[in-house]
């Protein structure tokens, strides 16, 4: 069996926890503080060299980290990840943006201000969150025109973008300013074995330094 290492309260952690219970691929979870270290370890490190999570290790012993490479090999051979060329260069551009644009910004403005960092140093916090509302409104842009992401067929695309959009109201964005995204996040919590189990952050990732 897979094993997941995991963090519950970690939205690319999230993210194959989802897949994982729509495919309804069995896996193991083990837990990693990352407040407290626990994904700096050398062990960890040996799974991931960046020391993050999540990292899938395989059937086979074989690591595979960073939450978009995961989905991925999860979706292969499944309607979540379609089989021609152009299609799947489609479902790959939203896991790029999703890294490049959305994660970055609403994941990090969101964790800032739940852990009680935003006013320490609002000028930063109010760039996290001006920059996500940028990335929220390409979303709600692609929404507008489409069901899902990547075209007709729910995908990984929708299931990467869902992570961190669905949450993007935790760093004060005002998410009535979306109408298509929102029509969006609730065409994605009507799809089959859909599951949010994004654990609050615990207490002590208030003291995990910047």
């Amino acid at each position: 069996m897979p094993t997941l290492y995991d963090c519950g309260a970690s939205g690319n952690c999230y993210k194959v926890r989802l897949l994982l219970a729509q495919l309804e691929l069995p896996c193991e979870r083990v837990e990693v503080d990352i407040f407290t270290g626990e994904s700096r370890t050398p062990e960890h490190l040996a799974r991931n060299p960046a020391g993050r999570t999540p990292v899938l290790v395989t059937d086979e012993g074989v690591p595979i980290a960073e939450s978009g490479a995961i989905l991925l090999y999860l979706a292969r051979g499944t309607a979540m990840l379609p089989g021609d060329a152009v299609d799947q260069a489609r479902v790959a551009q939203w896991l790029f943006f999703e890294q490049n644009l959305l994660e970055p910004n609403v994941g990090t403005g969101r964790f800032w201000r739940l852990t009680g960092r935003a006013g320490a140093n609002p000028g930063a916090y109010r760039r996290f969150r001006e920059a996500g509302a940028a990335a929220l409104e390409v979303v709600e842009r692609r929404a507008a025109e489409s069901p899902f992401l990547a075209g007709e067929a729910y995908t990984v695309a929708d299931v990467a973008v869902y992570g961190y959009a669905h949450v993007a109201g935790d760093c004060d964005l005002d998410m009535a300013a979306y109408p298509a995204l929102d029509a969006w996040l609730r065409r994605v919590q009507a799809t089959p074995r859909f599951v949010n189990d994004l654990a609050p952050y615990p207490p002590h990732a208030a003291q995990r330094p910047l």
